[in-house]
């Protein structure tokens, strides 16, 4: 019997564990992070239960040559941070170069986008056709 149970808490700890892992490289674990940079669209806040600041950035940029290929010039993401949040509203219809961090999944509560913008790199207010 003592053997049985011994048998059993090792597979229950080594469940919890790989459980564990998994939920920590699905969620937690920073899987890029980089800059993108275009004209903040807009900036939200809300949800139902957990009320969470989502955005959405333009993106400039060309077509590719080939037909068929698909790109995407719009960039959604969510903000933890409440005071970056209230920047980026009055900074709305700017050109910026926000800094993020990408995850595997998305948490309720950090918000519905897999992208978490974590700072603001730079901003520029006026953008002048020739100004390169």
């Amino acid at each position: 019997m003592a053997s049985k149970t011994k048998v059993i808490s090792i597979i229950s700890v080594c469940v919890v564990l790989i459980l564990a892992a998994f939920i920590y490289f699905k969620f937690y674990f920073v899987f890029g992070e980089g800059v993108k940079a275009g004209e903040l669209n807009y900036l939200v806040h809300k949800g139902y239960v957990f009320k969470t600041y989502e955005g959405k950035m333009i993106q400039t940029g060309f077509r590719g040559q080939k037909a068929g290929t698909i790109q995407s010039y719009e960039f959604e993401f969510s903000v933890v941070n409440k005071e970056l949040a209230e920047e980026l509203m009055r900074s709305s219809g700017k050109t910026l170069e926000l800094h993020y961090k990408e995850y595997l999944g998305a948490l309720p509560w950090r918000g519905f986008s897999k992208f978490v913008v974590d700072s603001i790199v730079a901003v520029d207010d006026d953008i002048r056709v020739g100004d390169f």
